[in-house]
């Protein structure tokens, strides 16, 4: 298996590398400015809102998969604009798609958790550019796996992990919300779940989160707890009184995802539970 991992220099996407090479793949791998420091992996220079060079990379590697795990936040070119371009040639060229999206495709506004049936009604511009390219994967890519995830933490080297250091330090200004809902996972276990699915022939929407629900600031809490800083450092606040509001409680269920996986996708509570 050839792999292409779009996006490889960020924080998930050095994680899939890490995991693909450990398991013997052909590994190739995209950054829009610096290529990371895996061994046996050729990097690729790409701008997502570059049709000439996407189509120059996809010819060059000749991928059989290609996971999506590019970032662009509310940029919609990169968000949107780019994903649609890598769908429709994944598409042409038969290449089996993996997109990682995001809870942020949904509202927060529903009393019930986010299944996989959920329809999303984004109420930011990253959530929905996100939305905007899971209509099209899923139009254009019949075959593709759209897989929505969450707060996505590591063992230190996260941006959640470094701005909860940052707020107790006093060096970066702000809050964690305790209105803000989320289901945390740990990035090891979502990047297993990603090749799991990317592997098989499995097709449509999957939601790879964790069990537990947590505020940003519980999240904090117990961030705080593993690396031997007080939590009482956390300050605190509500998202409900910023403007823009955005989605305040969105948990993804992930249960019918979990039962066709072997990945087991632990809870927050469980992997932040121990010292580093």
């Amino acid at each position: 298996m050839t792999v292409l991992i779009i996006g490889g220099s960020g924080f998930l996407g050095a994680e899939l590398v890490r995991q693909a090479t450990s398991a013997g793949r052909v590994t190739a791998a995209t950054c829009n400015s610096r290529p990371g420091h895996a061994a046996d992996v050729s990097w690729h220079r790409l701008d997502l809102r570059d049709p000439r060079r996407l189509g120059e990379v996809i010819d060059t590697v000749m991928p059989s998969v290609v996971i999506n795990a590019s970032s662009g936040a509310a940029d919609w070119a990169v968000t949107a604009d780019g994903p649609i371009l890598l769908t429709q040639m994944t598409a042409r060229r038969g290449i089996r798609l993996v997109h990682v999206s995001s809870d942020a495709v949904f509202s927060g506004t529903s009393r019930s958790l986010y299944d996989e049936t959920a329809l999303p009604d984004p109420v930011t511009p990253y959530g929905a550019a996100k939305a905007a390219a899971e209509t099209a994967v899923r139009l254009l890519h019949p075959d593709a796996v759209v897989a929505r995830t969450s707060l996505i933490i590591g063992d230190g080297h996260s941006a959640h992990e470094q701005v909860v250091h940052e707020l107790a330090a006093g060096t970066r200004k702000g809050v964690l919300f305790t209105d803000d809902i989320r289901c945390p996972v740990h990035v090891a276990d979502l990047a297993a779940a990603l090749w799991e699915l990317a592997s098989s022939n499995a097709a449509g929407v999957f939601h790879l989160a964790g069990p537990d629900a947590l505020s940003r600031y519980a999240l904090g809490v117990l961030i705080a707890r593993r690396d031997g800083i007080d939590p009482s450092q956390l300050p605190t606040g509500l998202r409900a009184k910023t403007r823009p509001i955005g989605a305040l409680d969105v948990r993804l269920d992930s249960h019918a995802t979990q039962g066709r996986l072997r990945t087991r996708l632990r809870g927050a509570r469980e992997f932040l539970g121990t010292a580093r």
